[in-house]
């Protein structure tokens, strides 16, 4: 049977003490090392928690905040694509000006073949306009949705529109650049078909602009000359052949003559310029400036969205410290205070120490007396 070890009422005392200054100097060092005064739910069940629901609503809007931030990309890319295009269009309204200012059909023709190139410009830009996987310029699959809060209750939805092409939603469409109605007749034509009192006519766009009395043997040159004199019309004396040019529509040339007649001699190639008229310009004036309305008031709604969308990215960011600022309170330990609480803690325990060698000696002088 084993003997106990029986300790005076003062070592016990002491020791008791030794042990309690020990566990705190272990928790004040923990706090210290952690920088935390709640590490687990033994320290304090509510702060710990209360703490780590402030902490995991704070993780969750630290993830929304990065989608907020690519949102906020996406609408600034969709923005300068907007603010482009928009530069484009008032490019394109300023060739058909100039087209109107213009009487030189070669000029306007010139013009509306620029005023291609530049819509084509505007639908290349529009399919570019993307960030990360995402075009707002570019229609269908590519809406926009931001959500704000943890169960997305709160959200932001941005509609895609499509630039892509510029005769959908800009009402933009190309132009004919326009071709000029060519004829070529011989002279041989003309003169074999010469009848008393005959006449050759040349008609351009259906309508008869030169009629020339018939002979049997025309001046080749003579003849080139009056057609040429025509406005709008350039004929060409080409070897034993007459060539004609007309810009304001078909051109051919026939004769009166009902018994030898001139087989009609037409062009077939001619096409009507989207800037021929004047008529036509303005009506291209006015899609313009519907386009240019159209792309203002698009840019101003996407300025809108990524206004509703930073703000609310500097109000998560805000929200966020204050979440991680309240948990920290209920969990974080002062340092000053507790590096204070360990210095003490080490004085009590070299003072528990001396008291328990004190209580030991006398326990000791105690047997001596034997």
């Amino acid at each position: 049977m084993s003997e106990m070890i029986h300790l005076s009422s003062a070592v016990r005392q002491n020791l008791l003490s030794l042990q309690n200054t020990a566990d705190l100097m272990s928790k004040t060092q923990n706090r210290l090392a952690t920088g935390l005064k709640v590490n687990s739910a033994l320290d304090n069940p509510g702060s710990f928690f209360t703490a780590s629901s402030l902490n995991n609503r704070a993780s969750d809007l630290g993830g929304l905040l990065d989608d907020m931030g690519q949102a906020v990309q996406t609408l600034k890319a969709a923005d300068e694509g907007i603010q482009s295009i928009t530069k484009l269009v008032e490019a394109a309204k300023g060739k058909a000006n100039q087209a109107l200012q213009s009487s030189s059909m070669a000029d306007r023709r010139k013009f509306a073949s620029e005023y291609n190139e530049l819509l084509s410009q505007v639908e290349t830009l529009a399919k570019d306009a993307g960030y990360s996987g995402k075009n707002l310029l570019a229609g269908t699959g590519n809406d926009l949705s931001v959500v704000f809060n943890e169960d997305g209750t709160s959200k932001l939805g941005v509609s895609a529109v499509d630039y892509t092409d510029s005769t959908g939603a800009l009402g933009l469409a190309d132009l004919a650049v326009g071709v000029s109605g060519t004829v070529s007749i011989t002279l041989a034509a003309i003169n074999a078909s010469d009848e008393a009192g005959d006449t050759l006519e040349l008609s351009v766009g259906g309508s008869v602009v030169s009629t020339v009395a018939h002979t049997a043997d025309h001046d080749i040159d003579a003849l080139a000359a009056t057609w040429n004199a025509i406005d709008g019309v350039t004929a060409t004396v080409n070897g034993t052949s007459i060539d004609i040019v007309s810009e304001n529509g078909q051109v051919s040339i026939d004769d009166t003559d009902a018994t030898a007649d001139l087989a009609t001699t037409a062009s077939t190639n001619y096409v009507k310029g989207g800037f021929d008229t004047d008529t036509d310009i303005n009506t291209s004036l006015t899609s313009l400036s519907s386009a240019l309305g159209t792309l203002r008031s698009q840019a101003s709604t996407f300025g809108t969205n990524l206004t509703v969308v930073e703000n609310r990215q500097n109000f998560t960011t805000r929200l966020i410290n204050t979440l991680e600022e309240g948990a920290g309170k209920l969990t974080l330990a002062d340092s000053n205070s507790e590096g204070a609480n360990l210095l003490a803690l080490q004085t009590r325990q070299q003072l528990s120490s001396t008291s328990l060698s004190f209580a030991s000696q006398a326990d000791q002088n105690v047997l001596r007396l034997f």
